[in-house]
């Protein structure tokens, strides 16, 4: 892998909005994603600037990490939301602790399984490592099963929380955490 990750700029914008709309064109979209391409095509630019400065570097309640090439172009993301506790989460439960949330993992097809999405991965979880988060959650959809081998790799462990994937589809998204002991005080 010849990729530096880092969390991207606020200028960046419309790179975020372009790679996001890759995401969603890609046929496992449907699988991995709550959000369609022409919902996402149809935003304006003023969305997307939002978005991306409310996960820039120096955020603090998310972050958006990029694996960008040599040559400057982006092949894969993930964000990191923090949920703090006792706010309630998409499936209506209370969060118990402090706690980040990987959301809108993608690679592009050509380097799925050379290691971006593990540089992605560690970057993340360091995040929220050093902003004292209690663990990282993710949520994979039931029929996604190339995700969650990779999430099982990455250490993640299936909790038995599942719930339903939003629109009325019928199926299910299963709840993975990775948890790390606490500090000594």
């Amino acid at each position: 892998m010849n990729h530096v990750i880092r969390a991207i700029r606020t200028d960046e914008w419309p790179a975020v909005k372009r790679l996001r709309l890759e995401a969603l064109r890609d046929p496992l979209a449907p699988l991995a994603f709550l959000e369609t391409y022409e919902d996402a095509l149809a935003k304006p630019d003023f969305y997307w600037q939002e978005r991306t400065s409310t996960a820039a570097a120096g955020a603090f309640q998310r972050q958006q990490f990029i694996a960008e090439r040599p040559d400057g172009a982006w092949d894969g993301s993930v964000t990191v939301l923090v949920e703090e506790a006792g706010s309630e989460d998409f499936l209506g439960h209370v969060v118990e602790s402090e706690q980040g949330h990987l959301v809108g993992v993608f690679v592009r097809p050509e380097q799925r399984g050379t290691g971006v999405a593990a540089a992605l991965f560690e970057a993340a979880v360091d995040w929220c490592r050093k902003r004292g988060l209690d663990r990282v959650r993710l949520f994979v959809h039931e029929d996604n099963a190339r995700a969650e081998a990779f999430y099982r790799k990455a250490g993640f462990v299936a909790t038995g929380v599942t719930g339903p994937v939003p629109g009325g589809s019928g199926h299910r998204e299963r709840e993975m955490v990775l948890r790390w002991p606490s500090d000594p005080a």
